[in-house]
């Protein structure tokens, strides 16, 4: 019990590090899903040049490792002229990282909606970006809501990995704490204890709004 008595006496530093760790989920889930949103309609496009270009971006976040995209941004980007604190290197990568697959479940849902719903919003006047907006959009995140949420836990799970650019994560200050007094077992049990405190929230969330979307449709 001593060991965890010592991270209780830091847990100032592990506060810190949970909440900017739930400031960064909060930042890439949302613009990620926003983000998710735009490119959705272009891999939806008739025009191909466009749906070509969206789908090698969706395809290259898919294939590139995430460690590897958060070197490229924090260390490559410099080289040319671009430079971004640790911490929104970490948020910029969760954001683009994981839009490509915020973008590929909705376009799954969007690809399930029945035609007719799209031309009744045709027939009410509505086109382009105001028929995305009112008629498209609210029912495939409906829709999508528990893939949603199991993305949204895997950005909890990739921003751990912001610790190797020195974020101050939770991982990174419970790693912190294990170095200066040599008690992995009890920091990196917390560790996992919180990941999984966070998870349970972003789960019941999760329920909350799918009880809804279930309620709307009926």
């Amino acid at each position: 019990m001593g060991d965890f008595a010592i991270i209780w006496s830091e847990r100032a530093g592990v506060l810190e590090g949970l909440l900017n760790t739930m400031g960064l989920v909060a930042i890439g889930s949302v613009l990620s899903l926003l983000l998710g949103a735009l490119v959705t309609p272009m891999l939806m496009s008739r025009r191909k040049a466009i749906a070509r270009i969206a789908t090698i971006y969706v395809d290259a976040m898919r294939c590139v490792p995430f460690l590897l995209f958060v070197y490229l941004i924090y260390f490559g980007l410099p080289s040319l002229g671009v430079r971004f604190s640790s911490w929104w290197s970490g948020a910029l990568a969760l954001v683009l990282y994981n839009a490509a697959y915020m973008a590929e479940l909705l376009r799954g849902a969007w690809q399930k909606l029945p035609e007719s719903m799209i031309e009744a919003g045709h027939a009410f006047g509505f086109t382009g970006f105001t028929l995305l907006r009112r008629i498209v959009l609210p029912p495939v995140i409906l829709r999508a809501v528990p893939m949603i949420g199991n993305q949204l836990i895997q950005i909890l799970k990739d921003s751990a990995f912001l610790t190797v650019i020195a974020v101050s994560e939770l991982t990174h200050e419970l790693t912190g704490i294990q170095s200066m007094h040599f008690i992995p077992f009890a920091a990196f049990l917390t560790a996992v204890l919180l990941y999984w405190g966070v998870c349970l929230l972003i789960e019941g969330g999760v329920a909350l709004l799918n009880r809804l979307a279930e309620e709307r449709k009926s």
